[in-house]
């Protein structure tokens, strides 16, 4: 069993990059991946603590694209490590920008009534750097302007909501080349996320195997079995490695664990060995 997505304090996740493979290890993976959005700030203390339990750790990160369908399209990049590539240079011009928005984010907010300033959301995060709409969430909890993380969402950051910024994104394309040059492997996350399903899916899913897209994360922490075949098939129709993960953010997703996701997740070893042989030098 294994986990190909999960996040850390890095990003928008409670727990510090080297408690994620403790996670994985008390659950039972023989592999780990850490994916914190936009940065691969984590994988050094990630990696180390890994090698001292014994358990495989796979680099890597999630990037923000910009959309296919009326969701928000994310990417999952493995493989990939911080060493100045094209692909590191994106990811910190992703976290400038993402700066950019949440300042921008706060002004929305506290125009519209909000009792929550840019510095709550950066005490809540424990710094700038992976500073993201989750936190202003918990904080929009914590002052009593949302019932719940979900809520706050629903009401107020998600796409189409009042207070909703874009902020830049790449292509899908875009980040399967990048992925490429690299040494890596670009895996569409959470499919059903984009908001599309039956034919427009398959067509979405179609077209980033046809520009390079290696998997399909099928088996993901929240889906149904049912939504896990669905899923699965699609990946076999367009030669996509079917992968999964539990999505596991510690406080701010605690329904989700590493490894189990609601504790009926279980994503095969063949899976990282399948994704191994899809690298430019598998």
């Amino acid at each position: 069993m294994i986990d190909l997505h999960t996040h850390s304090s890095v990003s928008d996740g409670s727990d510090p990059p080297e408690r994620i493979p403790e996670l994985a290890v008390e659950a039972g993976c023989s592999a780990v991946a850490l994916t914190d959005h936009d940065s691969l700030a984590g994988i050094g203390r990630a990696r180390h603590r890994a090698g001292q339990f014994g358990i495989t750790f796979v680099p890597g990160c999630e990037v923000s694209c910009r959309p296919m369908g009326t969701g928000g399209m994310h990417v999952l990049v493995y493989f990939v490590e911080d060493d100045g590539s094209r692909m590191c240079e994106e990811l910190g011009r992703l976290r400038q920008d993402r700066r950019r928005r949440n300042i921008a984010l706060a002004d929305r907010l506290a125009a519209m009534g909000v009792p929550i300033t840019y510095d709550m959301v950066v005490a809540r995060a424990g710094g700038e750097e992976g500073m993201g709409r989750p936190h202003f969430a918990s904080v929009m909890v914590a002052v009593g302007a949302a019932e719940s993380v979900d809520d706050a969402f629903d009401r107020y950051l998600t796409h189409d909501r009042p207070a909703f910024i874009p902020k830049a994104r790449l292509t899908g394309a875009d980040v399967a080349r990048l992925a490429r040059e690299a040494g890596g492997v670009a895996v569409l996350a959470h499919p059903f996320s984009n908001g599309l399903a039956g034919g427009d899916l398959a067509r979405m899913v179609g077209e980033l195997a046809e520009v390079g897209f290696s998997g399909l994360e099928a088996l993901y922490g929240r889906y149904s079995p049912r939504q896990r075949q669905q899923l699965g098939n699609l990946a076999r129709r367009f030669d996509l490695v079917a992968t999964g993960g539990s999505d596991h953010h510690g406080l701010l997703k605690p329904d989700l664990r590493v490894g189990t996701g609601h504790g009926d997740l279980k994503v095969p070893d063949t899976a990282l060995a399948q994704l191994e042989a899809r690298r430019p030098d598998g």
